[in-house]
């Protein structure tokens, strides 16, 4: 009976310390498919641009339909400077609620907010995407 106590007092502490290092791995491993999901669509509106000289598509939107395959991120297009710029943003839902990132059309990456339980934004948060 205490063998098996042992044996259950020490499965429950591998458990506590394993479960919430697997769930920021999982976490961490969508942060990176949306900042991938980003760097394909940028280059997906340039490919659209060197065809017709605008971002903007005729019906007055994005040139390219934004990726819609991300389980725990929804992604938006704008259109500014009259179809010569772009910024696509995902946002964070479900376990990644919080998140923001950008990318313009200037590869300008940045993260414009993280969950308040990851603290401040870094100081070069403007210029990279936080994953960590």
């Amino acid at each position: 009976m205490i063998e098996a106590m042992v044996v259950l007092a020490v499965l429950g502490i591998l458990a506590a310390i394993g479960i919430p290092n697997y769930s920021r791995y999982v976490m961490r491993e969508s942060l990176i498919e949306a900042g991938n999901s980003l760097a394909e669509y940028r280059v997906r509106m340039e490919r659209f641009y060197q065809d017709n000289r605008s971002y903007q598509s005729a019906g007055g939107g994005c040139g390219q339909a934004v990726p819609s395959v991300l389980d725990d991120f929804t992604v938006a297009c704008a259109i500014s400077a009259g179809g010569q710029a772009f910024t696509a943003t995902a946002t964070g839902a479900g376990t990644t609620h919080g998140f923001v990132y950008t990318i313009d059309h200037a590869n300008g990456r940045a993260t414009t907010a993280i969950p308040a339980h990851w603290g401040a934004l870094p100081a070069d948060a403007g210029t990279r995407w936080v994953t960590r």
